[in-house]
């Protein structure tokens, strides 16, 4: 029954505010914002706008609260610090949903680089909050040639770059912001951020304390205690590299043969994801634990078998060798790494677990009439109920979220490919909402979906 796994959602997940659409067939459409318009309903959900037919609806539940989506990888944060602005800036160079070129080409033939830069300093933060990284990135580097010594400009391009998974260079940019201004609690922040998203735990925590001191943040206090366990766990470990990975593990309970073997597997796994999705990653962390470090540094819930937050973390007890099942978590961990640099961080959860899932490889067989009827009775879970972390729900419900985004996952590649599966997730890393990055790939929005994969499982399963 449907209403149960919902209602767990609902109070497990943070939350927004959004309308909801309610269908006369007891379906929800949860959405940013609906209104009726002659006869029909037209809604918005990110950037893009649809319409059913008025005749369909039950009603509109307008401000309701909805699942926000949860990133683990990468933290919300923005610096504080912002740069003044000249006058009636704002609404001359940003109008009509974007950045008026214009106006920064006749600021380049001005003498006055307080207010060009400060122009596209704007320019680069709304196209940043709007998803559009490159151009983000264009107008951060106009802004830091106009004043390159501006700690401001340089916070927030650093933060850009972490986001979009360049920590190197967001590092160098970091420290030379806490040079300029060493007693600004963002520009320590941020450091901090970059460092770890670097895999320089002890310089993260070092940073984020000097903030700390300056400035408290909730935020920045939970990422330092979880660097310093980090750090605390790994006090005796040793590394072992290879060509894409850097392994580490408690060198006194991990045999050399077990080490040397999940390195294979990894390499092996490696080519494989690269081959299918078209990218290379570099300097993928990946941490052996034994099962109580393990609980101790990620604080995940019991049914977890791996975590990845930015770095592969396996729990390893009493293994001599590498079995199938954690050649199968290997595979799946390393999955979400190709997922995440695609997709730039904002993967939905749904699509990141289903396609890990595939790769493992995994299919939906074993289970597929159980939700073949699933689908045939409406009790589905909405897809946009499952677009955040799955770490917030029990062991029941998160095996049917899993199976159910395995499902769909499986629809998408064999009904159109693994081109496509990669150009949805090039799309939502390009700043696409992701019904629009469906929309342009496989031409469904989630109700579509839904139903497609409904008829999928039942062609395939029966019901």
């Amino acid at each position: 029954m449907r209403l149960p796994v919902i209602f767990f959602l609902l109070v497990a997940a943070p939350l927004v505010r959004g309308d909801v659409i309610v269908l006369k067939s007891g379906k929800r459409i949860i959405v940013d914002t609906a209104r009726a318009n002659n006869g029909r309903v037209e809604y918005e959900i990110g950037d893009n706008t649809f319409a059913i037919s008025q005749k369909l609806v039950e009603r509109i539940e307008t401000g309701v609260g909805v699942p926000a989506t949860i990133r683990a990888e990468t933290p919300s944060f923005t610096p504080s610090s912002t740069l003044p602005t000249a006058g009636d800036l704002t609404p001359k160079l940003i109008h009509d949903g974007k950045v008026d070129t214009d106006v920064l080409s006749a600021l380049d033939r001005s003498a006055d680089t307080q207010t060009a830069a400060a122009a596209y300093f704007q320019a680069a933060r709304f196209e940043q909050e709007h998803g559009n990284p490159e151009r983000a990135v264009r107008y951060y580097a106009m802004a830091q040639g106009y004043l390159p010594n501006n700690h401001t400009i340089l916070d927030h391009y650093a933060t850009l770059l972490i986001q979009m998974g360049k920590a190197e260079d967001a590092v160098s940019m970091a420290e030379k912001s806490t040079h300029l201004a060493p007693e600004s609690a963002d520009s320590w922040m941020v450091l901090g951020y970059a460092y770890y998203a670097a895999d320089r735990n002890r310089d993260a925590i070092e940073a984020w304390k000097k903030s700390l001191e300056i400035r408290p943040d909730a935020t920045v206090q939970k990422y330092l205690e979880k660097a310093q366990r980090d750090q605390h766990a790994e006090a005796d470990f040793e590394q072992r590299d290879s060509g894409h990975f850097s392994l580490r593990y408690e060198g006194h309970s991990i045999p050399v043969t077990l080490r040397d073997s999940v390195l294979q597997v990894l390499e092996a796994k490696y080519e494989d994801l690269s081959g299918q999705l078209g990218i290379s990653p570099r300097n993928i962390t990946v941490i052996l634990y034994t099962e109580q470090a393990f609980q101790d540094v990620t604080q995940s819930p019991s049914w977890t078998g791996a975590v990845n937050d930015g770095r592969i973390r396996v729990p390893i007890s009493g293994l001599t060798t590498v079995t199938p099942d954690l050649a199968r978590i290997l595979g799946h961990e390393l999955t979400h790494s190709f997922i995440n640099q695609l997709s730039r961080g904002r993967c939905p959860q749904w699509l990141n677990e289903g396609i890990a899932q595939l790769m493992e490889p995994r299919t939906v067989a074993p289970v597929g009439g159980t939700l073949a009827r699933l689908f045939a009775d409406d009790h589905e879970v909405p897809l946009n109920l499952l677009e955040g972390s799955f770490m917030n729900l029990g062991g029941k419900e998160a095996s049917v979220a899993y199976v159910q985004s395995l499902a769909v996952a499986e629809y998408i590649r064999d009904t159109y490919g693994m081109d496509d599966i990669r150009r949805i997730l090039e799309r939502i890393g390009e700043g696409a909402s992701t019904e629009s990055a469906l929309q342009s790939t496989v031409h469904s929005g989630y109700s579509k979906l839904e139903r497609d994969v409904g008829q999928y499982l039942k062609d395939r399963y029966g019901t």
